[in-house]
């Protein structure tokens, strides 16, 4: 199973190596995931419907307009349309018409809608940015993750380059005899060590391009590759302010926030717009009506009978009607408090919601500030112990050179170096990252540089 999985890694590697790689940046890669992502693709689409959902609240405000037309044909017995008397001849009748309507008083519904369609397209917004801000952190965290597995990878390769100077000056020393053949055995074992460190290293770096690929939804892995560039630890003053001013600021800006704090207003409206409904409900109509009728008779100045000509009928038996109406609720099995006592129920979870959300975020942000600290102290200890390492390394490979340590001894003691700079580098990319995810909470862009 190990042979076939780093002879898969080995494929894939080629296989990287041979494309023409584009290199991306950070700020490449963040921008890139925003424009793409399908998930921010799904809420823009959300964002639209808010704003349809808008221009449907402005309508209602606006006079409906309907016309009608009809045409039938009645063989026998029939009501004339024209005059309402009964005929039982074959006749051919048209109607037509068009009606208004217009809300006067709803219980301010509509205008409570209006403004929830107003807030929910604004509440969408905020869904849609929250998303890019957690897309940067994860994106971030990805590219972080790359740079890392390479300068593990090139560490590996330096210690493989100075164990192959180890393993040739060994070889001289048990020519002359200095050292027994099994101390170069050693140093051979150590080798392949190493070989075995450098293939899972590049396995690692080939793992987490693709997983940061996956993230920008970029399937040519092959042509993938971030920047060859190294990051040092960057200057920041963020810890010059306090857990609690980060979190003051962050309440400001952070768009789980806000939008928190729309799903209340929204709860609050829902409630209005319920409330709405035990109000009665007022509105005005007018409607305009014409019809013809093939069997129509009317008497003419000399009172001999004659039947209209279909444009004459129009205008003769046309009329208009017009009023308001008036709708009180009275009974309606309980439905509307019960919406009411819903939306009650609705506002104090949005409000639950909010404070569990702002409690959230301290706790993230304190936890961020822990983190800072603590990692930066932990990379800074690294650093130290490489230090001691390298120093202990050097006088354990003067011993070994005049003979006065064996292989293996030799061998704990590059390993202890090997151990102590892989620790260097994890630390340093855990504190950036905790670093840059504080600098966000207060703010700051996401940047490396």
């Amino acid at each position: 199973m190990k042979f076939k999985l780093t002879t898969l890694l080995l494929v894939a590697a080629i296989t990287f190596s041979s494309a023409q790689v584009t290199k991306w940046t950070l700020e490449e890669c963040v921008a890139y995931a925003v424009e793409n992502n399908l998930s921010i693709e799904q809420f823009e689409l959300d964002l639209k419907n808010a704003k349809i959902d808008k221009s449907d609240a402005l309508g209602s405000f606006l006079p409906t307009l309907n016309a009608s037309s009809s045409f039938s044909s009645n063989t026998g017995f029939s009501i004339n349309p024209t005059n309402n008397l009964p005929t039982n001849s074959t006749t051919s009748n048209v109607s037509g018409g068009a009606s208004t309507n217009i809300t006067l008083f709803d219980g301010l519904r509509n205008v409570n809608r209006l403004n929830r369609a107003k807030l929910n397209a604004i509440a969408s917004q905020y869904r849609l940015d929250n998303l890019k801000d957690d897309i940067r952190l994860n994106v971030a965290n990805a590219y972080l993750q790359v740079l890392s597995n390479k300068e593990s990878l090139k560490v590996f390769k330096a210690q493989y380059a100075v164990t192959g100077q180890d393993l040739k000056r060994t070889k001289e020393l048990v020519d002359s005899g200095v050292v027994p053949r099994g101390d170069l055995l050693e140093i051979e074992a150590t080798a392949a060590n190493q070989e075995q460190q450098i293939v899972n290293g590049e396995g690692l770096v080939l793992i987490s391009r693709i997983n940061l690929a996956q993230l920008l939804q970029i399937t040519d892995y092959g042509n993938f590759d971030i920047a060859d560039e190294s990051f040092d630890i960057p200057p920041s003053d963020i810890l010059n302010n306090s857990a609690k001013t980060i979190f003051a600021k962050a309440l400001e800006f952070r768009n789980d926030i806000k939008l928190s704090k729309a799903n209340i207003d929204l709860a609050e409206k829902d409630l209005q717009i319920n409330r709405g409904a035990v109000l009665p409900t007022l509105s005005g109509f007018a409607n305009y009506g014409t019809r013809y009728s093939g069997v129509t008779q009317i008497p003419d100045v000399n009172g001999n009978l004659f039947t209209p000509s279909f444009t004459d009928q129009l205008w003769i038996f046309d009329g208009i009607s017009y009023g308001v109406q008036l709708n009180v609720p009275i009974f309606s099995g309980w439905s509307t408090r019960n919406n009411i006592r819903r939306s009650k129920i609705a506002l104090e979870r949005s409000k639950l919601q909010f404070e569990q959300d702002k409690l959230a975020l301290e706790t993230n942000i304190q936890q961020a500030y822990v983190d800072v600290t603590t990692f930066f102290k932990a990379y800074e200890a690294a650093q130290k112990t490489l230090e001691a390492r390298k120093l202990a390394y050097q006088y354990s490979k003067e011993r070994f050179n005049v003979g006065l340590m064996n292989a293996f001894d030799f061998s704990q003691a590059q390993s202890r170096v090997d151990n102590a700079e892989a620790q260097v580098i994890r630390t340093k990319y855990d504190y950036i990252f905790r670093l840059k995810i504080l600098e966000f909470y207060f703010g700051i862009p996401m940047a490396l540089n």
